[in-house]
This record gives structure tokens, sequence and C-alpha cells, in this order.
């Protein structure tokens, strides 16, 4: 296998249908062209990606596994400075209570943006509604397509420049969100035929030691199936204390690059930042418990 050419699976993509640049289509047929053995697609708080990709000609040699990213509130005693994300795998792509939650968080989504507009106005940034909607596809509006805007407009030089001085928390422009209880987003995989997975735990108050041990232990028994041990930001101690964890609270693994195409240019298909490597063996107990789970 050539270096372009390096099996593995990525369990953690977004497309136009949120904050990515390549569509459902492109991203089926990226995986396949660089050899990747199984994808997920993971977008922020809606279905609709997975639900193209379910509708588009499966390259050859390559699994699919329909997800979603749901931006959550921490556990009652835990703060996490903003969302808690739980990846939510192999889910009914049209199961009506999730679909109600998620379009819940989209109508968020899109009445925070004029708020954020707003502020960047006062403080001297004009940008209008019209230039956030040439860069969104198909998905819904989201701080990353403002930071887009602002590069061409040439107010910053890239994403996390827009990010540090203007969008983050505690920045002149930002503005709080919405976001749905833990425990909710938890109940709304599970009875929608899917496995609720803590994403990027490294970013996480508190996710590069074991003091992260607390938390994991009241989402499982809130109803958390996974963690996410391998991804683009983790280094290997990181990766290590995550598995051990995995073992510790009976916990699947999984993986993957947080793949966002040009707006994150540095974080490849498959490779995160050129040494992530996801093994088809997590991808074989996800699907396993997947059957497990729709079969209960």
């Amino acid at each position: 296998m050539d270096s372009n050419h390096f099996g593995g699976i990525d369990l953690h993509i977004h497309t136009t249908a949120s904050d990515g640049t390549c569509t459902p289509s492109e991203i089926l047929q990226r995986a396949a062209a660089i050899g990747l053995q199984a994808v997920s697609i993971t977008d922020h708080d809606t279905l609709e990606g997975s639900r193209n990709a379910l509708n588009c000609p499966l390259p050859d040699h390559l699994r699919f596994i329909p997800g979603v990213e749901i931006s959550t509130q921490a556990p009652e005693g835990f703060s996490t400075g903003g969302s808690l994300h739980i990846l939510g795998y192999g889910v009914d792509v049209h199961n009506g209570l999730l679909q109600e939650a998620l379009a819940r968080l989209q109508q968020a989504r899109e009445m925070r943006i004029p708020k954020i507009l707003e502020r960047l106005n006062r403080i001297g940034i004009p940008i209008r509604m019209d230039q956030i909607l040439k860069h969104i596809g198909q998905g819904s509006p989201g701080r990353p397509h403002i930071a887009r805007v602002m590069i061409d407009m040439g107010t910053v030089q890239d994403i996390d420049e827009a990010f540090d001085r203007y969008l983050a928390k505690g920045r002149p422009a930002y503005v709080d969100k919405y976001r749905i209880e833990c425990r909710v987003a938890l109940e709304l995989i599970r009875q929608a035929g899917g496995i609720p997975v803590l994403a990027h735990p490294f970013l996480l108050p508190g996710g590069k030691t074991r003091d992260l041990a607390a938390m994991i232990a009241t989402l499982r028994e809130l109803g958390l199936m996974g963690i996410e041990a391998y991804y683009s930001e983790h280094p290997p101690e990181s990766v290590a204390l995550y598995l051990d964890l995995a073992r510790q609270f009976d916990l699947l693994v999984t993986g993957g690059s947080d793949f966002h195409g040009d707006l994150s240019p540095a974080i490849k298909l498959g490779r995160g930042r050129g040494d992530l490597h996801v093994p088809f063996s997590l991808y074989e107990s996800l699907v396993s418990k997947i059957a497990q789970q729709k079969g209960d």
C-alpha cells in the first residue's frame, strides 16, 4: 500500500450539511480514493449529511455508518466552558424524536448568527447575512461561516485568528448557544438505535488527566457507550489514557479526524495531522454493538 492509500477508518467527518466544505458524495469518493475502509459523517446537530450519503452510490470496499455530533450541556456537577459533544453512530436517520430535537438545535443556531453579526457591526466589522449565506451550501450557518467571510474581507488571516480575536467565548462577538441536556442526547441516540460516544475528550477541561474519569463515570450511568480515543489532536499519552478509561468503564473505542475540508486544511481526511490511524477493528466492534442495540 503506497503513501496515498493507507487503510483504516475515519468516524468523525463534517460536510456541507454543517460546517464542512465537501459534500457527502465528495467525502465518500475521497475516502475510497485514499483507501479508507469505513467512514461516518457526523455533522453538527443534523442528520442531513448522513441521509444524503445513504442515497449516494457507495464505492467498492468502503463501509458507511450514519452519524451525528450533538451539542449538549455538561452533566450536573461538571463544567466544560462550552458544549459537551456527543457523537451518535448507527442511528435511524428518520427517527422522529431525534429529528425534532436536532431541528430545535438548528433553529437555535440560525437565531444565533444575527446576534453575532450585530456585535461585529457594533465594533466596526460590517458583515451582512447574505455574505454568510454564500458559504453555507445546504447546511445551517455557524461561526466558521462568519470566519470565512472575515477572511474574504481581509479582517483576519485564518479561522483561528477569527475565533481568537472575535468569535470564541470571551471575545467581543461571542454569543452563547442553546444546548440540550447530555442525558437527553444520550437517550435520544439510544432510542434511535444508535451508540452514543464522547467526542474528543482531550479538548475538555481535565481531559488530559485521569480527572476525566469522574465525568465519564457519570456519563456512563446516563447511557454513554463509547469514547473517541483516536483523534487528530490526541497525543499518544492521551490515547493510552482513553483506552485505559474505555477498559475501566466498559466503553467502545472510536476515532476520527474531525475533517472539515478547506475550513481546517491542516486536518486531512483519515490522517488528521498526518499521524492518525484508526484501526478497522474498531469499526467491526461498533457495527456489532449497533446490531445488538437495534435487536434489543
